[in-house]
């Protein structure tokens, strides 16, 4: 999508600095991710980092009601959801060096520390933490034309003070015009007031300079017109330039934001300020795309069965993912969250009524396990188009063990050690104690069988795709799931892992162990949620015939 980029020698690689004020959540990561493609189509090489204040090593960990989903990269990091943003926008792959946590920086200081690497100093947050900070952010240093860094957290939160320091620090010895910083607020509009009120971004503004750092860019979210009267109001007293004071409206979707800041020139201010010469951003596919989002010819309804339901951002990547899937059918596709906590054989015709697809997502642990296998049968026994992610498709392969192939006690070791554990770890790894020692994480090829819906789907015999997870289909019974008609129709080269599962006899019921939704793209989507809501529509056509 994007053109050739421009012939630089990169000797002077360009910093963008995108921090937050006022309150949280106002788009930091989309804005960043923004002007990553705006850069990108005028022929720029960008890469986005995300500096996260959290003393976690990553989210890996943390619980998806608090942090949401965990992004996996293709080198196997457990990364910031914000990360699924960049790639989506900028169809550029990120790297475990695009996701730094102060816990990785204070574990990296303290080793080096306990090493004796610092000859007996002593150990300070200045110089110590902040040089550490700087080497990550520099780490693309002279590969990138344009490194956008953004700072989480919000200005004033004592816990992204080091980062901002840094910051500070490397805009310095960088020198001007190699990089600035766009401080993202919040402008409110009081109705009882009839009034906008700026009082909040000069405060936001004013904490950011006692660090050290002015402003080059004001992006303020509104939700009223600022008018040029509160412009110039904003830019006097923030002690900014009146037209890189930009307003950032709401949108319908988020990938219309990209758009929105090209209207009022934020990639223009952006390239004048780091003395950039390029053309404007060629955007004709992406605005296709944007239109086929906003006013789609179809519609279609597909449930998600999971554990998660009430914090969508816990399946950010597979929300996303149905976006792109169904821009690309001319449709929209509305999304029912259904609890598998509270499915059973006795309402789960209710449950399910008038879905023209479900999809199963990953997770891990028990709970919710039975009401998903319960989903899965229904729908496999009434020809409704089925797509089973990572766990989800483990559930498949249990619920077809035991009403298929007669293994009444299949389960997973995961949930319930039985004999007929047809998900389980590899005989290898079953004297394994420590289980983060059989998480697979990152890229793994997987080879398709011709014929199969997942050939037809990918167009190619060998793929790659991301995953993380640590059990597997159990190979002991392998033969028993094909001579009941199952399709292996994805293995790993050497044959010894099941990736893709699917039912000849059946619309459309597949299922894979990596996660799809990960390399799904704006623009382009990804091969299978796309062939999954095209079955998906095909259903809803003869439900309505």
């Amino acid at each position: 999508m994007a053109r050739s980029t421009l012939s630089t020698s990169r000797s002077k690689t360009k910093y963008i600095f995108i921090t937050g004020g006022v309150l949280s959540s106002l788009g930091k990561g989309i804005t960043s991710a923004s002007l990553g493609l705006l850069l990108k189509e005028r022929g720029h090489t960008v890469t986005i980092m995300k500096f996260d204040p959290y003393i976690n090593v990553d989210p890996g960990t943390m619980n998806p009601y608090q942090h949401g989903e965990v992004y996996v990269t293709e080198d196997g990091a457990e990364t910031d959801l914000d990360l699924g943003h960049y790639e989506r926008f900028i169809h550029e792959n990120m790297s475990r060096n695009n996701s730094v946590s102060t816990g990785q920086i204070y574990f990296e200081v303290i080793t080096r520390e306990r090493e004796g690497k610092y000859l007996g100093k002593t150990v300070q947050v200045v110089p110590h933490i902040t040089d550490e900070i700087k080497r990550r952010m520099t780490v693309y240093d002279k590969k990138y034309d344009v490194v956008i860094i953004e700072l989480g957290g919000t200005v004033g939160d004592i816990e992204s003070m080091p980062f901002l320091e840094a910051a500070r620090q490397l805009n310095l010895q960088i020198g001007r015009g190699n990089s600035i910083f766009i401080h993202l607020t919040y402008v409110p509009y009081i109705k009882a007031a009839g009034e906008i009120k700026t009082k909040p971004t000069q405060h936001s503004v004013r904490m950011l300079m006692e660090y050290g750092i002015q402003p080059d860019i004001l992006v303020c979210r509104c939700e009223e017109d600022l008018g040029k009267e509160v412009r110039s109001k904003i830019a006097l007293f923030c002690n900014v330039d009146e037209d890189a004071v930009v307003e950032a409206s709401d949108a319908e979707t988020i990938y219309e934001v990209p758009m929105l800041y090209a209207k009022v020139k934020l990639d223009d201010i952006v390239c004048r300020k780091l003395n950039f010469h390029s053309s404007k951003p060629e955007l004709t596919a992406w605005s296709k795309f944007v239109q086929k989002v906003k006013k789609p010819r179809h519609s279609v309804t597909v449930g998600f069965v999971g554990k998660y339901v009430q914090h969508q951002d816990a399946y950010k990547s597979i929300a996303e993912a149905f976006i792109h899937a169904g821009a690309l059918n001319n449709a929209r596709v509305n999304i029912q969250w259904v609890d598998s906590e509270g499915i059973t054989t006795e309402n789960v015709d209710e449950k399910l009524k008038g879905l023209d697809g479900i999809l199963v997502g990953p997770g891990f642990g028990a709970r919710g396990i039975e009401g998903k296998i319960t989903a899965i049968q229904h729908v496999r026994e009434n020809n409704i188009p089925f797509f089973g992610i990572c766990l989800g498709m483990q559930c498949a392969v249990i619920e077809y063990a035991r009403n298929v192939c007669g293994l009444k006690l299949a389960n997973s070791s995961e949930f319930k050690k039985t004999k007929q554990s047809v998900i389980d770890f590899l005989p290898e790894q079953r004297s394994i104690t420590s289980k983060g020692g059989t998480m697979r994480l990152g890229s793994y090829p997987c080879v398709l069988k011709e014929g199969t819906k997942a050939h037809e789907a990918y167009k190619s015999q060998i793929i790659r795709e991301r995953h993380r997870h640590r059990y597997e289909v159990n190979n002991e019974f392998r033969e028993t799931l094909e001579k009941h008609s199952m399709i292996l129709s994805g293995v790993s080269p050497d044959g010894r892992l099941v990736e893709m599962m699917e039912l000849a006899d059946h619309p459309w019921f597949v299922g894979c162990q990596f996660h799809p939704e990960l390399k799904s793209r704006a623009v382009e989507g990804h091969p299978l949620f796309v062939n999954f809501i095209g079955a998906a529509l095909v259903h809803a056509s003869k439900a309505t015939a």
